[in-house]
């Protein structure tokens, strides 16, 4: 019994001993190295135009993230003109109040590219968002636009079927935009290994509904056998919906397009029978990949210039029958988180 109590006594003084020399509580060195590297720092949003879902809902993402961490965060509304696109970029770089890094989207291969680099070497680092370009940006954030092609070709054949006359249309963008040149190819690539496929027509919008209206009427009108019609945008695939509406054609030609994924544009199109199928971009974890690309940059202490990284949306073609309660985002819904802060 002694024994036992010698050992007790023993135990409890080693573990007084202990606690005594216990360092003190350590403080995790993260949040203040990260407070550092990001708070006042600056970035500013170039879309092609803020009047559409996708660059406002990038605009909300980004600006709470930036915000959030005692950032500074600025947009610029060229408007669809690659003028006033390349003028505010300008400014941007010549400004007092340089951004640290610069989102564009860019509204063909080369407009901007000489502007870029410019802005890399005043120590800018520029992430190019939705559309590539022939300019190494110190970050990729966007779709695959071949394999987002091959995904529209696969939703058009199938939806088309087997049975049916297996002639389809294209309504392209443009012949400068990346995202309509790639698309292209990857829509070229599905259809080389289904033959049976052809194309009866492929003209261009020029990314506006009424152009688009009015080539798939001419279309329609010159190919009434058509059961698929693929159109690059879901900004101007209104236009091509109409033209089927107005040659009563909604049960025979099966309409794809790809979108930002945002609700009035896509899932409730979907819902009302006018796109067959939608290739969505999930907006909230693009956005996402953006933020956390602007916080490595910030952070890496590397040069401007001198990262090359892509980080590729996930992306499928989405029907009616697959969709889910959060298979699109809610402008209106942003909007309304918006204006009650």
């Amino acid at each position: 019994m002694k024994y036992v109590t010698t050992l007790l006594a023993a135990a409890a003084t080693l573990s007084i001993s202990m606690f005594a020399t216990a360092p003190m509580a350590q403080e995790d060195p993260g949040p203040a190295a990260y407070a550092q590297a990001l708070k006042g720092k600056r970035v500013m949003l170039i879309p092609m135009a803020m009047g559409f879902d996708l660059a406002q809902g990038w605009a909300h993402y980004i600006k709470r993230e930036v915000e959030t961490f005692g950032g500074v965060f600025e947009t610029r509304d060229p408007n669809w003109s690659v003028e006033a696109g390349a003028q505010a970029i300008t400014e941007a770089i010549s400004s007092d109040t340089r951004p640290d890094v610069l989102i564009v989207h860019s509204p063909d291969l080369n407009s901007y590219a000489r502007l870029l680099k410019k802005a890399q070497a005043a120590g800018t680092y520029v992430i190019l968002i939705d559309n590539p370009a022939n300019f190494a940006a110190d970050a990729f954030v966007g779709s695959d636009w071949d394999r987002l092609g091959q995904l529209e070709a696969e939703a058009v054949i199938k939806g088309c079927g087997p049975n049916s006359s297996k002639k389809i249309g294209l309504v392209q963008g443009d012949q400068v935009n990346s995202s309509s040149l790639y698309q292209y190819a990857g829509i070229m690539k599905v259809l080389a290994k289904n033959p049976e496929f052809t194309i009866a027509a492929k003209p261009d919008s020029n990314w506006d509904a009424t152009t688009s209206r009015n080539v798939t009427t001419t279309m329609l009108q010159q190919h009434p056998d058509l059961c698929g019609i693929i159109d690059f945008w879901d900004g101007d695939a209104t236009g091509a919906a109409a033209a089927i509406r107005d040659a009563k054609m909604q049960d025979k030609v099966f309409l794809v397009t790809t979108g930002g994924g945002e609700k009035a544009a896509d899932c409730d199109r979907l819902v009302d029978g006018t796109y067959g199928a939608v290739v969505m971009t999930e907006l909230a974890r693009q956005s996402g990949d953006i933020n956390a690309i602007i916080k490595f940059l910030l952070q890496s202490g590397q040069p401007a210039g001198t990262s090359k990284t892509y980080i590729y949306t996930l992306e499928k073609a989405t029907t009616k029958a697959d969709l889910k309660p959060d298979s699109c985002w809610d402008l209106k819904a942003l909007q309304a988180e918006a204006a009650a802060k």
